[in-house]
C-alpha cells in the first residue's frame, strides 16, 4: 500500500460522456499506522459529488477493506492479484449484488498512477471505469 500513500487527482470524462469530472484520492496511515484510511471525493458537476472512506489492512487471510459510500452502500474485500495487468499492481476483490468486481492500482511509468474498476465475466475481467492519478504535492 506504500506506493498508494498521498493526494492523488484525476480528471475523467463524466457520466453522460460529454462533461468532466475531478477526483481526488487520499491515501494515509491511521489508527497507530495499523490501517490506510482511503478518502475519495468525486466531483461530478455543480453542487454534486460522491464520496467513499475505507480503510485497509491485515485480515485474518491476509490484506482487506471495507469501504462505505455516500449513497450509503458498503463493500468488504480482500487482496487479490492482478498480474494480468502489472506486475506492480495492488488489486482488491469484492462480492458485490451485481458480482464480483475488482479495483486495481497500478503505476503509470511517469511518476503517475492508474486505477481500475473491472467486473468478472465467464471470460475474464471487464474494465468499465479507468482513470490516470496524478499525484499532488504536499
Amino acid at each position: 500500500m506504500k506506493p498508494l500513500l498521498g493526494r492523488w487527482e484525476a480528471e475523467a470524462v463524466g457520466p453522460d460522456g460529454a462533461s468532466t469530472m475531478q477526483c481526488t484520492r487520499e491515501f494515509k496511515p491511521v489508527l497507530n499506522g495499523r490501517y490506510i484510511q482511503l478518502s475519495a471525493v468525486w466531483v461530478i458537476g455543480p453542487n454534486r459529488q460522491y464520496e467513499e472512506l475505507a480503510l485497509f489492512g491485515k485480515g485474518e487471510s491476509g490484506l482487506i477493506f471495507h469501504s462505505y459510500t455516500s449513497d450509503g452502500k458498503r463493500s468488504n474485500g480482500v487482496a487479490a492479484s492482478a498480474l494480468d495487468i502489472d506486475p506492480h499492481a495492488i488489486a482488491f476483490e469484492a462480492d458485490m449484488p451485481a458480482g464480483r468486481a475488482r479495483m486495481v492500482y497500478w503505476p503509470a511509468g511517469d511518476g503517475a498512477l492508474f486505477f481500475a474498476v473491472e467486473s468478472e465475466t465467464k471470460k475474464g475481467w471487464n474494465r468499465f471505469m479507468q482513470h490516470r492519478y496524478t499525484l499532488l504535492p504536499g
